[in-house]
């Protein structure tokens, strides 16, 4: 696998992966409290992140197509 290919697998993953830790953050924000608005701004940035990772994913070609499996008929 080339590095683009397998950027194309990484990079998916590594959104995803920022997806949870935002979420996370915005979790942990609340109930409000002293670092509520820190942790608000880092959820944020990571969809700036994740925003950038997509421009890149584009660029590259998309996601590598993921294979699909059957199950034998019964």
């Amino acid at each position: 696998m080339n590095e683009i290919d397998k950027l194309r697998v990484l990079i998916p993953h590594w959104i995803d992966h920022n997806s949870e830790h935002a979420s996370e953050f915005q979790r942990w924000a609340e109930p409000p409290g002293k670092a509520t608005p820190e942790l608000l701004a880092a959820a944020e940035a990571m969809g700036k992140v994740n925003h950038a990772l997509s421009i890149a994913l584009e660029k590259l070609g998309g996601p590598m197509p993921q294979p699909h499996f059957h199950s034998p008929p019964e």
